[in-house]
């Protein structure tokens, strides 16, 4: 995978990981049996699937970050770091300004991936459809999504029928993973400007441009571990179970 280098972003201050977050950045919460940070396991994740380069895109408390993973070098990796400036705001700025300092030369493609997500993705195959249908984008989704609430249905005179807490509905989500050509990142600076969101903003904008957009369905599990809520949740043995597939 020379051609590929691994975006990760990790520059979020963590809010809703507070009070963890106060002290450290939420890339290095511990998870799982042996408590290693969340960054460790996507980054082994990632060597595991062939990535050979990774760029971690951070901000706060960062140098953390940086003293623990160094040069990659203990995970097979070779890191680099950009550092969040306030001139390019929100995800897709913080990939303008990776881009911008030469941190993706000699990658064809940025496999983007959101620091605070856990899944069992299948790399190697992501990365496939994304070669062989010549996107510009394709982005990882899962199969259903469970609503964290009680779902009612209600009849027309106000009785409630049916209740069922928080069902699985066969919808497809977006989990935080996505490939994109590398050029066009610069592309949609010019478009977008310096601070944009990647899901709100790029790719939309590439959908309206008429570029071509996949989706790679994921069928396994995935944790978003982005509130304190879902940490607390998280269970040692399914996190062991997901990084053992």
């Amino acid at each position: 995978m020379t051609n590929v280098v691994a975006a990760i972003l990790a520059g979020g201050e963590g809010r809703r990981l507070r009070p963890y977050t106060d002290l450290i950045p939420k890339p290095m919460v511990p998870v799982g049996p042996e408590e290693k940070p969340l960054l460790e396991h996507i980054l082994a994740w990632l060597a595991r699937h062939g990535v050979q380069r990774a760029v971690l895109l951070v901000g706060y408390r960062w140098r953390q970050i940086r003293n623990y993973f160094r040069d990659g070098s203990d995970w097979g990796l070779e890191l680099a770091y950009s550092i969040d400036t306030p001139e390019y705001r929100g995800t897709g700025g913080a990939l303008l300004n990776a881009h911008r300092q030469g941190l993706f030369r000699g990658a064809d493609t940025v496999l983007v991936w959101y620091g605070d997500i856990l899944a069992p993705l299948d790399v190697k195959a992501l990365l496939r459809l994304h070669e062989e249908t010549g996107a510009d984008a394709t982005l990882a989704l899962a199969d259903r999504y469970q609503v964290p609430v009680g779902v009612a249905e209600v009849d027309e005179d106000g009785n409630v029928k049916r209740l069922e807490e928080k069902p699985w509905l066969p919808i497809k989500v977006t989990i935080g993973i996505l490939a994109l050509k590398t050029n066009t990142i610069p592309e949609a600076g010019r478009e977008l400007g310096k601070s944009f969101d990647i899901m709100a903003d790029m790719i939309p904008w590439m959908i309206r441009r008429g570029m071509r957009v996949k989706a790679y369905i994921h069928h396994g599990p995935w944790y978003d571990i982005g509130s304190m809520e879902r940490y607390a949740k998280l269970s040692n043995d399914d996190i062991a179970r997901l990084l053992e597939a």
